[in-house]
């Protein structure tokens, strides 16, 4: 089978770049099945804008802009609860490091449910946040300012910080 040179260089960049859609696929769904269908979403909605791609930008930033956009979308047609990914970057900020692992399970459950309750706007941020991208790669992503994104980080961690100790005082 011989494949035209976009059809082999969408390939490659979903070899390389399926981890983000992975992430974001189980980030907004709970399910298998919604995690399929989106991400054939996302990956259909990547090939119809591949031509669109400005390779002054990384092209990660790319993908995450139209996961992320996908993602928000088909939540609202779906209006379906999904669930946040959350890594123990923030579990171990907020919580002490003499947790015992049970505690640390259902502490991270509960900073899920937190997460979980965020405006769609601030689970992106956080789910870009933990991914370790850059306030630059997350303003491009989110088309917000880079001051932007560092305030409403710092505020999001803030918030989730004084739920998490108002549930453990409980």
């Amino acid at each position: 089978m011989n494949l035209q040179p976009d059809e082999e260089r969408f390939i490659l960049i979903l070899q390389e770049k399926k981890k983000i859609i992975y992430k974001i696929c189980n980030s907004y769904c709970r399910s298998v099945e919604d995690r399929k269908d989106l991400a054939q979403e996302i990956i259909i909605q990547l090939w119809k804008s591949l031509h669109k791609y400005n390779e002054q930008y990384q092209l990660s930033t790319w993908v995450y802009a139209i996961a992320l956009n996908v993602a928000m979308a088909f939540h609202r047609s779906k209006k379906r609860k999904r669930e946040v990914f959350a890594g123990l970057e923030i579990v171990v900020a907020i919580m002490d490091d003499t947790t015992e692992e049970r505690e640390q399970e259902e502490n991270l459950q509960l900073l899920y449910k937190f997460i979980n309750e965020l405006e769609e706007l601030n689970k992106a941020l956080m789910i870009l946040y933990l991914d370790n991208n850059s306030y630059k790669e997350i303003s491009l992503v989110l088309g917000i300012t880079e001051t932007n994104v560092a305030t409403k980080i710092n505020r999001i961690k803030q918030k989730l910080k004084q739920q998490f100790n108002n549930a453990l005082k409980s």
